[in-house]
């Protein structure tokens, strides 16, 4: 008898293996690891995928619209990803003849494709009918164990849905962006790869939305009377924003300058329920919010967690903390940490969660598991940390914050002030991440008199609207139901990488906003939330077996098609408006010789660089780092545009000269390399001199001129 377990990646497949047998055996094919142990007569092999083994291709490229699509070795269509192949060749190797097969991969859709394609392409089709499925939310023994000897059937409705949202995205992306690059190339015989997608296109029209209210904006001027008391009390005006100045300047008048007379005193007590727990939307915006983690980062480094065991899945919609998951164990193996056991032990019993009221019937919400972790980075630490005290906050007793407002009369005009303290910390004692108001309350009563320093009239300016950052797009996504919790913050991060959206605080270029504004004008289906909406449902309905995936499949087509003619009959006004789009988002600055300087490629250097667009009249031409940001802050020296570039981050002119007289490197030979041997050679950078490695692009190897000297 052979069983063959197939998990998602190696880490996990290491732990599965260990936690199934101790006879455990770790063994290599083709500097792939896989485990091997025997019990009772029964082989047992764990064997790993790297994530997506395969990937969606087109049957045949040329086709004018590419419909005919079919799962291919990611090796063959990412010639980057060759590593791959030894996984596939490992799979087919040592699952040849196995009897039994378990699917051990992440359970979620992603996990369940991934699994899926290495049974059905790496390992045979008829290995599908012999495999049951593991379903597991963290990576501890008890939970493998518990999975492996429980097992379930392979849910087909859901690995239809995950095959039905990869084609959909496949087909919407590779048609739409071939049409609008083909539209750029037939209209001025130009290249410009444009990139458009079914959930991609419509998060940017959101933020092109904003972009455009912001830049419609038009401020109104207000004013705010404020009283300014003795003990360094600030009281406002009941009118809040004035929006014409007599009536200020009447205000002004009016008070004179006279006491303010207390005429009430409210003191409130208010209950501050403790945090509902972590779903990984909420995870991402409270770990932006408190440690500036990008969404994806944040995704990325919860998956490390779950993979070494400290937390559970992080890809849940849950709020929900089931008695199953052993509230008691978790919190005991917690208290072997010193920090955690005091807050532990000021929990009192019965633990009862407070939950939030969406719910995941894959998994509970994000929890630790009560496994004490080592050699955790920075960032994993703080990512932890934050889990496990809002896990612990959540058994807490409520918080109660008293509030205190004090009603002023002064010369007829009235004014209020209000203050907040906590009465009782509760939960608060064990969530350091959460501000805490917590004012000095003035010993007043009503009929009091306080003196009055000042009347002040502050004159403001409405605000527009704010702009968009990571956290509260990904939250702004969720509500109008586009994407999923575990895809969000990569379609987020796919404009980045487009160069359609820039900044902490996201703004869209001109190349982003000129896109959505022509594809509104010739085919809006394509910028269209209820498209795409129409489709996440239909999806969630292939998994409650209410519609099957090929008619999905079928419609997504037939609406694709109707796209695509829109952009056909229209494709050289299309074509136009994007590259003039395309040249503008280029532009970073004004030549000397008032040319443009212009973003361009080097086909030599593989990098970029910028350039006049008057060359070759004008050949000016400035190098950048690679990864680097052209800022729309302007050099105080020399009227250029600021530049930002490394890590961390620097901030420089455009023109690595300026500020150093001219000076150009030496190339004096100073030392070798440690790193590769060859010759360390004195530079001159945009922040002075440095010692680099002359292997520079392959090795880059730098140090300062100090440490060289002190050596």
């Amino acid at each position: 008898m052979h069983e063959v377990i197939i998990c998602e990646k190696p880490k996990s497949s290491e732990k599965i293996a260990n936690a199934l047998s101790r006879n455990t055996i770790k063994n290599s094919y083709k500097k792939v690891p896989y485990y091997e142990f025997e019990e009772n007569g029964k082989k047992t092999t764990v064997l790993s995928a790297v994530g997506h083994l395969y990937s969606l291709s087109p049957t045949n490229s040329r086709q004018d619209k590419i419909f005919d699509i079919d799962w291919v070795p990611l090796y063959d269509k990412d010639k980057q990803k060759k590593y791959v192949k030894n996984y596939v060749d490992a799979i087919k190797k040592l699952a040849k003849g196995a009897d039994k097969f378990v699917h051990a991969c992440d359970y979620d859709i992603e996990g369940t494709v991934i699994g899926y394609n290495a049974l059905k392409y790496a390992c045979g089709e008829d290995s599908i009918d012999k495999a049951t499925r593991m379903k597991f939310s963290t990576l501890t023994k008890e939970d493998i164990v518990k999975a492996y000897e429980n097992p379930i059937p392979i849910d087909f409705h859901q690995v239809d849905s995950g095959i039905a949202r990869h084609v959909l995205d496949f087909l919407f992306g590779v048609n739409i962006s071939k049409y609008l690059t083909d539209s750029v190339r037939e209209a001025t015989s130009r290249y410009v790869q444009l990139s458009a997608g079914r959930v991609q296109t419509p998060t940017l029209s959101i933020l092109v939305a904003r972009e455009k209210e912001i830049k419609n904006f038009k401020p109104i001027p207000y004013w705010l009377i404020k009283a300014a008391l003795e003990d360094d009390i600030i009281a406002d005006h009941k009118a809040g924003k004035i929006f014409e100045r007599k009536e200020a300047d009447g205000i002004l008048a009016d008070c004179g300058n006279a006491d303010a007379l207390v005429t009430d005193v409210t003191l409130r007590e208010n209950k501050r329920t403790p945090p509902v727990p972590f779903d990984l939307g909420s995870l991402q915006s409270e770990a932006y919010g408190v440690f500036g983690f990008s969404p994806k980062r944040t995704q990325q480094i919860a998956q490390n967690l779950y993979t070494e065991g400290y937390t559970s899945y992080p890809r849940t919609s849950s709020q929900k903390l089931p008695k199953s998951i052993g509230y008691d164990k978790i919190l005991k193996q917690l208290s072997k940490n010193a920090e955690f056991k005091k807050h532990v032990d000021a929990l009192k019993k019965p633990l009862k969660p407070n939950e939030g009221k969406k719910t995941d019937e894959a998994h509970p919400a994000i929890h630790p598991t009560g496994t004490l972790p080592t050699g955790l980075d920075t960032n994993e630490q703080k990512l932890y940390e934050l889990i496990v005290y809002r896990f612990i906050s959540v058994f807490g007793e409520d918080a109660l914050q008293e509030s205190m407002k004090t009603k002023l009369n002064i010369n007829s005009q009235e004014f209020s002030f209000s203050r907040k303290r906590m009465a009782k910390m509760g939960w608060l004692e064990h969530y350091p991440f959460r501000k805490i108001e917590d004012e000095k309350f003035p010993d007043i009563k009503k009929g009091d008199t306080l003196k009055v320093n000042e009347i002040l009239c502050e004159e403001k300016e409405t605000k527009p609207p704010a702009r968009y950052n990571q956290a509260s797009l990904i939250r702004e996504l969720e509500k109008r139901g586009l994407g999923t919790k575990s895809t969000r913050a990569n379609i987020i991060s796919i404009l980045y990488d487009r160069k359609y959206i820039e900044g902490q605080k996201i703004q869209v270029n001109e190349l982003g906003e000129h896109l959505i504004d022509t594809l509104k004008e010739y085919s809006e289906d394509i910028t269209s939330e209820e498209l795409t909406r129409k489709f996440e449902t239909e999806l969630e309905e292939i998994m409650a077996d209410k519609i099957t995936k090929d008619r999905v499949i079928d419609e997504a087509k037939v609406e694709l098609s109707s796209i695509l003619d829109d952009i056909d009959k229209n494709k050289s006004k299309i074509g136009e408006k994007l590259y003039e789009a395309y040249q503008e988002s280029r532009i970073v600055g004004q030549c000397k010789c008032g040319g443009n300087l212009v973003m361009k490629y080097s086909y030599r250097t593989k990098g970029t660089f910028v350039g006049c667009s008057a060359y070759p009249k004008c050949k000016v031409t400035y190098p950048i780092p690679r990864g680097t940001n052209v800022l729309k802050t302007k050099c105080e020296k020399c009227g250029l545009p600021m530049i930002s570039f490394g890590k961390p981050r620097q901030r420089a002119c455009l023109d690595p000269k300026c500020g150093r007289n001219g000076k150009e490197s030496t190339n004096e030979v100073v030392g070798v390399c440690p790193q590769c041997g060859e010759q360390l050679i004195k530079r001159m950078g945009r922040y002075g001199e440095f010692i680099g490695c002359s292997g520079f692009p392959k090795c880059r190897f730098t140090k300062s001129v100090e440490e060289q000297e002190a050596k």
